[in-house]
Parts: structure tokens; C-alpha cells; sequence
């Protein structure tokens, strides 16, 4: 059996199973290995209902009755409620915002439900309990757990591993297992069949080899890969699952590294534009700013500039909270560049295009770059899917002008356009530059060396790249995904704003929020209400998610709340044209409240808006949160941030409690980072980073230690050609990735 082998030629499977399989990533048979639980159950543990008392968490096989869909009296929220019935007696099940439950399970099918025991005594019910189908034959398997001979470990002589699970690999993958591990699944796809299948790729047969040099493996403990995987999928004790969750989640975080590691190297080989605009001319048209630059502002220049004159592609990240003027900092960058003449050439200027991930914020970097360089004899042009401009028009140079896509991809191509904005658009085929030296990706945009060649398709240097985020990233998740740049930090807020207050809403609390608003918007001010759903939920499908909607909350606002009020709606499935109208409605002060989902969190700029209401907040991840609050962080009136959660519970609790205490985002993120993961911070799919490796980034130690030798491999051999193995594994990971 080869690693590379596709699941279908070793197992018969249904097409129910084939589509489960492509919904968890199963595609060969590596990915299955790589598959790993979530958590594990041990056998014989299992409880008899007439014996449970409430607290314990018990696990039991039964049979299902009366499952069925309803709401809680008081508080309306959905769930499921039913019986779990064995031998000895039946129990009540209870599921909180789960009303699909009682769709999924038929009246009498034997399960296996873990839960823990609730209520007082009499009236005790298993509370969010997680069921797992099973056979009359898989029952009595569990049972006979009970009798399993509880032995302390095979001979130590070939064990896999210096220390812990003292079985060979042989007598590991024969072996009974004392630990039952509970997967990821997706319908047709059990934890059950999971552990099947892998039981019939675990053979003695199996030839895994370890790509990570094994001088690596002993200096950090870290199992081998045919202990770890045993480890993951058939541990003996608990302790050798987490030895082998810290080697994968190490290899992947070291395998990341390799491949940035490596890309950094080759992009140091490029040739790059030397840019040196004379500090007089940058120190007049900072000078021109309506505002102050603050001291981190002027260290971050300084660092960009001076690698602007290396001559070598600069490759730098521009981290800052919201509000902390990041695009001032691209805008000296942009003017340095467009001082510039290109090489043996006494006219013309060098290029930038600035890179946004929406048309609202491309057309925002527009206006502004307008005011930034409204002294300087300019061009600046704008590339939208709904339409092209330039400033200045010839007929006034006061003013924007539209003009087709073919009239401004010509400019762009002769040179006559310096500054170029806008979407992903800017690097199809059909746009082309005379000489693009500074590219700027806002919103953490993943641009590679390919990408940046792209643009650069008629030059033999490459631009220099600024990349630039309003997310606050832990010091692990900037090391990992960002290992290929150097990373500046904008800590310092613009003079004069103030810090925003922000109040977590009890439910008899609402009412008291709705005024301090109105107070805010009798004085001229205007407020944002975001909502999680677009459209009221459908009742029928139990799916649905149940959370407020914009389109029924902006009626019961205009209706029962803010009738004196003009409100207006936006949300992901309207038009760009429809957008764009809602926003420049809401701009001109046109309209008091903005009822939106969370579509609004980057780039959208109203000074005037000083209020935001989060509906539903705790569907929303810490730092997406802080994204969303700093819509109202624009001007240097107090701004104020009303949370408003659906469900009470501890962990709810804690996280808002987080948000309303954090200094700054960098210690939110961090915060974030513990409680729920760095998926919330980055987008596993969009880094390509899979749970284990973003469980990984919760321990810095574990990065920064494999970041050290991915180094130390890259410095010696850049080519890897003494590591073949570890060279094919850098190949896969800069694919995923760039997504290329």
C-alpha cells in the first residue's frame, strides 16, 4: 500500500461515503492517517442509567425515544429533547440549539451517548450529549471492555520509542485498542469506520518514512513518525496521543517554515528597484498630513525606506490596530516610489499598485490617496469591477473621472498612471506595467514570489511588496504565516482618540442601550446595529441558524425603536452599485442607523458614526469583535460598543469580559489565540494550515523551536538536495500555501 494511493482503490465505498470523504480532505491514503481524533473514550467505561448521579460524565449504550423538536419557555431558544433508554431504567436527553438532532436519529436506534449528567435528583437529564451510532455487535464489543486485561506493556525490546508505549510497531498495530479515538465525521463517515479503515493501512507491512532529520527528533522528544501515527490513531495512554499531536504539530509548523524560509532565500537572489526619494521632498509632503505622525509611524517609514534602498525586493508586513494609520505609512511609501525615476531615464515615474479586498475599501484608499497627494502633480487611477476612474480630470483637476477599463490599462501600460488602486483585480493578465516597484496588499492578502513576478512580467526586477493588516496576530501566528517577511509594528494611536467604552447588554438592559444611542444620535452622531443572519431563519429547516437577521431587525427598529430615525440595510448579497449607494447614504450623514452584517468589519470609514450594536456576539470570534468596533474608532469623539450575546454561558462570558478589558487588539488577539484557537485569527483554509498545526500556535516555544532548525536546514542546504524528503513535503506546503 503506497501513501499516494487513492482511498477508493483499497476501499469499497458508497457515494455518500465518497462525498464525506471529500468534505473532510480524504482523498489518499496519507490524508486519511493524517486524519486525527478530536478526543478519545476509554471502553468499560460506560454507566448503567439507574446508577447515574448528576455531575458524573457517563457514557451509555441505550436505544432512542421520543426525540423531539421544541423551545425553551422562557427563552424561546431551539433544542431537542428525548430518552435514552437500557436495561436498567431511561434518562432524558437535552440538546440547546440543536433542533436538526431530532431530524438526524431514528425512533429506537442504539447509540452510544457520552454527556454530562445534569439536573437534581429525580429530574437528572444528559446535557448536550454526543451520540454515536452503533450495532448490537458493537455493543457488546464496548462490554466486553470491561474484561480486558489490564497489562502494563509488552516487552520493552523494540519498543516504539525510547520512552512511554513500550510495544513493538508490529505488536502495536495488532493490538486491541485500550483508547477508542472519536474523529471528525461527516455523514457516511463514522469515527467507527474511520478506526476500521485505519486498523487496514496499519499493518506490520507499512513502511512509513520519517522526513524529519532524527538529530531534530531527539533534541525536541519528539516520537518517530511510525510511533507517532500509531500513537494518534491506537494510544495506549492519553500521554502518547499528546507525544504524537506535539510531533505533527511541530512537523507541520517546521514544514511551513521550511518553505518560507526557502522562498525568502530565492526572493533575496531577485534583483530589486532602488528607490530613493530626497528626504526634504518626504519630509514636506508629511508635513502636508492634517495630522501629526506619531513616533511609531515614523519608525515604521524609516524602516520601509530604508529598505526601499537595498536594491533588493523588500518584503515587509505592516501590522496595526484599527485606526493607527496605516494608510498614511503607504502613502510615504507610494510617494517615494512615484518620486522616483526609472533607471536611465530622466522623465517618467516608477509605479505602485495598492491591492484592496473589497471595492468599498478600494474606492476609500482612493479618495484618500486623492487628499494625500491632492498638492502633487499626480495621476491616480482606480480599477473596479463596476467602473474605472482617474484623478485628476483633465477638464478639472478638482475632480474625478470615469473612463473605460481599455483607457486606463493603456496609461497604466505606457506609465502615465503612477498610482494604481484596486482589487485583486490588478494582477490579471490583461493589467500591465511600465514600471511597478511597490506593490501594497491591505488586509492580508497571501502574495507570493509568483504572484509578485506576475506583475512584473516585463521587467527583470521584482517590486518590493508592503503588506499590511488591521488584525491584531499573536508573535506565533506572525512567525508561522508570515515567516517570509519582516514584520513592523504600528503600537501607537493618533493623538486625540479616545479609548472606546464598551458594555456587555443583558437582556433587561437592552432598553437602557437604545437611549444612551438615541442620546448619541439627538447630538447629530450616527450608529451601526450588525446583525449575524441576512434573512429571518426558515422555521422548517432545522439547520437554520438562529440569530437575528438585518432585514427583520432594521423593520423592529424603525418600527418599535428609532421610528424618528432614517435607517438603511447592508449585507453580502447586494449588489456592488447597492452597496456603494447604502454607504455613500451613510457617509453623508444621510442615514442615522446602518443595520449590516459583519460585511462592514474591514475598511469601512465614517468619522461621524460613534456607536455600534453587535447582535449575537458571541458568534463572532474575539478579534473579528475588535474588527467590528473599530468601524466607530474615526474621529475624536467618545465612540461606544454595545455586545449583545444570545446565550449566558461561561465561555461566553469570559471572551466578551476580554473584549471589554483589552488594552489594545494585540492583547485581544492573544486572548483569542487561547481560548478559541488561531483559526479565528487567520482562516485555516485560507492559510492552508491544518486544526493540529493551528492548535500548535498556541505554544510559541513549539514555533520559535521550529522555525530554528527549519533555518539552520535552509543556510546549509538551500536546495535541500541532501533532504529529498523534506524537499517534496516544501513543494506541497508552498502550493497550499499560495494556492497555486
Amino acid at each position: 500500500m503506497n501513501l499516494r494511493d487513492l482511498i477508493g482503490q483499497h476501499f469499497r465505498l458508497a457515494d455518500t461515503q465518497k462525498s464525506a470523504l471529500s468534505k473532510l480532505g480524504i482523498k489518499t491514503v496519507r490524508n486519511l492517517l493524517y486524519h486525527f481524533p478530536t478526543r478519545y473514550e476509554r471502553g468499560g467505561e460506560e454507566a448503567q442509567i439507574a446508577g447515574l448521579a448528576s455531575g458524573q460524565e457517563a457514557s451509555i449504550i441505550g436505544t432512542l425515544e421520543k426525540l423531539e423538536t421544541k423551545k425553551g419557555w422562557k427563552s424561546r431558544i431551539p433544542m431537542t429533547e428525548g430518552f435514552l433508554r437500557d436495561s436498567s431504567g431511561r434518562i432524558k436527553l437535552r440538546w440547546f440549539n440543536q433542533p436538526y438532532i431530532a431530524k438526524m436519529y431514528a425512533e429506537g436506534t442504539l447509540v452510544k451517548a457520552v454527556g454530562k449528567v445534569s439536573g437534581s435528583e429525580g429530574k437528572l437529564y444528559l446535557a448536550n450529549p454526543a451520540l454515536q451510532k452503533i450495532s448490537a455487535t458493537e455493543a457488546g464489543l464496548f462490554a466486553e471492555q470491561k474484561q480486558l486485561l489490564k497489562k502494563s506493556g509488552l516487552p520493552a525490546s523494540g519498543g516504539l520509542a525510547e520512552t512511554g508505549d513500550p510495544r513493538t510497531f508490529s505488536e502495536a498495530v495488532s493490538a486491541k485498542p485500550d483508547l477508542f479515538a472519536i474523529y471528525p465525521e461527516s455523514r457516511g463517515i463514522t469515527s467507527l469506520w474511520v478506526r476500521s479503515a485505519i486498523k487496514k493501512i496499519l499493518t506490520p507491512e507499512l513502511k512509513l518514512e520519517d522526513p524529519i532529520p532524527k538529530e531534530i527528533l531527539k533534541k525536541y522528544n519528539l516520537p518517530s513518525l511510525s510511533s507517532a501515527i500509531v500513537w494518534a490513531h491506537q494510544p495506549k495512554e492519553l500521554k502518547n496521543a499528546e507525544a504524537a499531536r506535539k510531533r505533527f504539530a511541530f512537523e507541520e509548523v517546521f514544514f511551513i517554515q521550511l518553505a518560507l524560509g526557502r522562498e525568502r532565500m530565492l526572493l533575496g537572489r531577485e534583483k530589486g528597484f532602488i528607490i530613493e526619494a530626497p528626504q526634504n521632498d518626504i519630509a514636506a509632503f508629511m508635513h502636508a498630513f492634517p495630522f501629526e505622525a506619531t513616533g511609531a509611524q515614523k519608525k515604521a517609514i524609516e524602516a520601509i525606506l530604508g529598505d526601499l534602498r537595498l536594491g533588493r525586493p523588500m518584503s515587509r508586513l505592516l501590522e496595526g490596530d484599527v485606526g493607527s494609520g496605516k494608510t498614511a505609512v503607504a502613502a510615504v511609501a507610494a510617494y517615494a516610489t512615484v518620486a522616483t525615476r526609472p533607471t536611465n531615464q530622466s522623465f517618467g515615474t516608477l509605479q505602485v499598485a495598492y491591492m484592496a479586498p473589497t471595492e468599498i475599501l478600494a474606492k476609500q484608499h482612493f479618495d484618500s490617496f486623492i487628499k494625500f497627494f491632492e498638492r502633487e502633480p499626480i495621476n491616480i487611477g482606480l480599477i473596479t469591477g463596476s467602473g474605472c476612474y482617474k484623478f485628476p480630470s483633465k477638464t478639472d483637476k478638482n475632480k474625478i473621472t470615469s473612463i473605460s477599463r481599455a483607457q486606463l490599462l493603456k496609461w497604466v501600460e505606457n506609465g502615465e498612471i503612477p498610482i494604481v488602486i484596486g482589487t485583486h483585480a490588478l494582477i490579471q493578465k490583461t493589467v500591465q506595467f511600465k514600471h511597478l516597484a511597490l506593490v501594497v496588499i491591505d488586509e492580508q492578502h497571501r502574495f507570493g514570489t509568483s504572484q509578485r513576478r506576475s506583475l512584473a512580467k516585463k521587467h527583470e526586477q521584482v517590486p518590493h511588496l508592503l503588506s499590511m493588516t488591521a488584525t491584531p496576530i499573536p508573535r506565533t501566528l506572525a512567525l508561522t504565516i508570515y515567516g517570509d517577511l519582516d514584520l513592523t509594528l504600528l503600537d501607537e494611536m493618533p493623538p486625540g482618540r479616545k479609548k472606546i467604552i464598551t458594555e456587555i447588554v443583558k437582556p433587561a438592559e437592552r432598553k437602557a442601550a437604545y437611549e444612551k444611542i438615541r442620546t448619541q444620535l439627538q447630538t447629530g452622531r450616527q450608529a451601526y446595529v450588525i446583525c449575524p443572519r441576512i434573512d429571518e431563519p426558515d422555521p422548517d429547516k432545522a439547520f437554520a441558524l438562529q440569530a437575528k437577521s438585518v432585514k427583520a431587525e432594521a423593520k423592529r427598529l424603525k418600527k418599535d425603536i428609532f421610528p424618528e430615525y432614517a435607517l438603511d440595510i447592508l449585507h453580502s448579497k447586494m449588489t456592488p452599485k447597492e452597496k456603494d449607494a447604502v454607504m455613500l447614504r451613510f457617509s453623508k450623514n444621510e442615514s442615522d442607523i446602518l443595520v449590516a452584517t459583519s460585511v462592514v468589519e474591514v475598511g469601512v470609514n465614517v468619522p461621524n458614526a460613534t456607536m455600534i450594536m453587535i447582535e449575537g456576539a458571541e458568534r463572532f470570534g474575539l478579534s473579528q469583535l475588535h474588527q467590528l468596533r473599530g468601524r466607530v474608532v474615526r474621529s475624536t469623539h467618545q465612540a461606544y460598543c454595545f455586545v449583545v450575546p444570545e446565550s449566558r454561558g461561561e465561555s461566553t462570558a469570559k471572551r466578551l469580559t476580554a473584549l471589554a478589558s483589552a488594552k489594545n487588539g494585540f492583547e485581544l488577539a492573544e486572548q483569542d489565540l487561547l481560548q478559541r484557537g488561531a483559526g479565528d485569527l487567520a482562516g485555516r483554509k485560507q492559510w492552508g494550515i491544518s486544526d493540529i498545526g493551528m492548535e500548535a500556535l498556541r505554544n510559541l516555544k513549539l514555533v520559535e523551536a521550529a522555525r530554528t532548525e527549519a533555518q539552520k536546514i535552509i543556510v546549509e542546504d538551500p536546495e535541500l538536495s541532501a533532504h529529498s524528503l523534506l524537499a517534496t513535503e516544501v513543494v506541497a506546503h508552498t502550493k497550499v500555501m499560495h494556492m497555486e
